[in-house]
């Protein structure tokens, strides 16, 4: 089943050309909703087991020990289902879209497999494929279909993360030989991590992986492509790209960087706590500082998954108690997912605004509410659930990554996750600035043009927003799916 999961929107797109021009649309829409469905079937007969479950491993290149191996699991699982809620979530939002609908179809539909097919790779070659026609999907999604300096913008995009591909490669390549017998079977290379014994080849082997994972999820100071690209994206696309493709990053470090270079991992595990709270306070902080709410959304975006890498730090403590840093690596897990809803919820009604009123000056509106007040209560919904109110996902992520943080018993940690606090108290003034600027503020010159949202609209934004309120309400299912994989890394980590 895994294996009609990740190429049944590739089959679609291929057969796209010959739909009618008014059946594209809604061709999209059902199979991606059917995508879906496939997934929590999945999920459904998965359970909450620790192992590796539908798993195909066929040879591909014999010669380096490269094979099609997919399968999933409590990390890989999670990150499935978030790709296709937000891949039919856009597909729905897109239903008005009027501009070269078929090809713009044909490549969310490319994407979507390119996405799934990363998150259930088991092999690093297949997993440096997915990693690299992910990054030239979306250069088509922002040149093509942008608005402002879109050529720019997508080019800025393209260079930074293909370079930071490269260095990931060469990571892959000294994972591949260090190994004993060579392979790039992550299972393999998992049982028994290469470059045990060898610090210094494991501390440039992690460099490299650190480099290319952090471009794409993005760390400062690589994280200057992701407002512009943000910015001039089409809102399907900034969606797609912050609540999907940032995750490839984080899950890399989870699946990859942790489990199969442990002892430089913890070795280094300060660097990135430092890495990690610095993209929260950088990120919260010029945040703060912007007028435009598109860009203030991406700045987010640094903020929050500065949470991810600053929660998998504490988790490479082996002096720390292991129960919180079980529990941290479990709330990273949960902060990729819930800032995929959430985030991708924030873009669709920057789209919005964008589409009603053609800006995204935050000095233009005020008084929203007044003339679009489902508009409005969305909006509210999704800034809180960002700044983590209890109730919401948000609160349930962040929570675990501050109590495993500072719970893991070290200065260090400790130090670091105090300071990260700071970071919810700037996140929370940012968006309440938002809220009473757009929202409930006198009105602006732009105010009138903002009409309420149209039904596609409210059809994409209503179940992301739900499903942060289900995780924050009753977590336990996608907790229990992640804690063992959460025991397993730290497990791994701490041998």
């Amino acid at each position: 089943m895994l294996n009609l999961v990740i190429f049944l929107p590739l089959a679609v797109a291929l057969v796209l050309p010959a739909v009618p021009r008014r059946a594209v649309p809604y061709t999209w829409i059902g199979v991606t909703v059917l995508d879906l469905a496939l997934v929590i079937g999945m999920w459904v007969a998965h359970g909450t087991g620790g192992g590796i479950a539908y798993e195909t491993n066929v040879r591909w290149i014999p010669s380096v020990r490269a094979g099609y191996h997919v399968g999933v699991d409590g990390l890989s699982l999670p990150l499935l289902a978030l790709t296709a809620v937000l891949f039919a979530a856009c597909a729905v939002y897109s239903l008005r879209h009027t501009h070269r609908v078929r090809a713009f179809a044909i490549l969310f539909l490319f994407l979507e497999t390119v996405c799934l097919g990363l998150f259930a790779a088991l092999d690093l070659l297949l997993f440096f494929v997915f990693f690299d026609l992910s990054i030239v999907g979306m250069y088509f999604v922002i040149l093509l279909w942008g608005h402002g300096d879109r050529s720019r913008s997508a080019l800025t995009f393209f260079l930074y993360t293909f370079l930071g591909s490269l260095v990931l490669l060469l990571g892959f390549i000294g994972l591949y030989l260090g190994a004993d017998p060579h392979t790039f079977d992550m299972v393999e290379l998992t049982r028994t991590p290469p470059l045990a014994g060898r610090s210094g080849l494991a501390a440039l082997t992690l460099l490299a992986v650190g480099i290319g994972l952090g471009i794409k999820t993005p760390v400062v100071p690589f994280h200057s492509w992701l407002p512009p690209a943000h910015v001039d994206a089409p809102a399907a696309g900034s969606a797609v790209l912050a609540g999907v493709m940032l995750k490839m990053g984080t899950y890399g470090l989870v699946r990859i960087a942790m489990p199969m270079l442990p002892d430089a991992w913890r070795r280094y595990a300060l660097v990135f706590l430092i890495v990690g709270l610095v993209g929260v306070l950088y990120g919260a902080l010029v945040a703060l500082a912007q007028d435009d709410v598109k860009r203030l959304v991406a700045y987010t975006s640094v903020n929050h998954m500065g949470y991810i890498v600053l929660a998998l730090g504490a988790a490479g403590y082996a002096a720390g108690d292991a129960d919180a840093r079980r529990l941290a690596v479990t709330g990273a897990v949960t902060q990729m997912v819930s800032h995929g809803l959430v985030t991708g919820a924030l873009f669709l009604l920057c789209g919005v605004l964008y589409d009603r009123a053609g800006s995204y000056d935050l000095g233009r509106f005020g008084g929203i509410a007044r003339g679009a007040p489902v508009f409005a209560a969305l909006t509210s919904v999704a800034a809180f659930a960002s700044l983590g109110l209890p109730g919401l996902s948000g609160f349930v992520a962040e929570f675990q990554i501050f109590a495993g943080t500072i719970g893991s018993g070290t200065v260090a940690t400790a130090v670091t996750g105090a300071l990260a606090v700071l970071g919810i108290l700037v996140t929370a003034a940012l968006f309440l600035r938002v809220l009473h600027r757009a929202v409930v503020g006198p009105p602006g010159e732009l105010t009138s043009l903002v009409t309420d949202l149209r039904r596609p609209e409210l059809a994409a934004l209503v179940p992301l927003l739900a499903l942060s309120l289900l995780i924050g309400v009753a977590p336990r299912v996608l907790l229990d799916t992640i804690e063992p994989l959460s025991a397993a890394v730290v497990g791994l980590v701490g041998r």
